[in-house]
């Protein structure tokens, strides 16, 4: 396979795992927005995490909502809890690596709050402690999966809402997550305030 193949190869698969999504999850993700958008309209926020490119995710997520997404407004209640090197490396190396969201979680996460977990695999341990903390807070978990969504699809309660990406590849998987934290932010963005700047008009 030569270099041009390879390039096409990722693309086409991106475009076709995308058509998926499409077609299999956009009421879902339609819903988790809504779910995200009460939250915060409620006056709750939304911790979220992740691993890797997981983590990224998480802050990017984050980002868009306490700065903006693609429109001049007010700042958004969110926190990334893979920010903190000094807190995760502490827990890690006092407690257990597998703790390192869900210490925070204790302390920071509210019964209304909503926490955005997001595990390409579905098996990070740390992010299934991290749902069972969030749960004890009283706290709604939205997920971010892929493959067979693991042992976090095992930990959901009804209440939770699982965005399961139909691939067992994790980069496909990647880049669908991050459609879906662009869509989430859009509609967050939509909801709260362009539709209230549309009532005006």
């Amino acid at each position: 396979m030569n270099t041009l193949d390879i390039v096409t190869e990722n693309i086409a698969g991106s475009i076709q795992l995308k058509q998926a999504t499409l077609t299999g999850l956009a009421e879902t993700i339609a819903v988790a927005a809504g779910l995200m958008v009460n939250c915060l309209r409620n006056g709750g926020k939304i911790l979220s995490c992740g691993n890797g490119g997981s983590a990224a995710g998480a802050q990017h997520f984050s980002s868009e909502l306490l700065n903006r997404f693609d429109m001049d407004r007010p700042s958004l209640p969110a926190i990334a809890l893979t920010t903190d090197t000094s807190t995760l490396t502490s827990i890690a190396n006092d407690y257990d690596y597998s703790k390192v969201f869900s210490k925070p979680i204790s302390s920071l996460g509210q019964n209304g709050d909503i926490l955005l977990a997001i595990s390409t695999s579905g098996n990070s341990a740390n992010i299934v402690e991290a749902i069972r903390v969030a749960h004890l807070q009283g706290m709604q978990v939205i997920s971010l999966t892929g493959k067979s969504g693991g042992a976090v699809a095992k930990e959901l309660d009804p209440n939770d809402l699982e965005l399961r990406v139909a691939s067992e590849h994790t980069a496909r998987i990647q880049e669908v997550h991050l459609l879906i934290i662009h869509c989430l932010c859009d509609v967050i963005e939509h909801d709260l305030y362009r539709t209230e700047k549309e009532r005006k008009l």
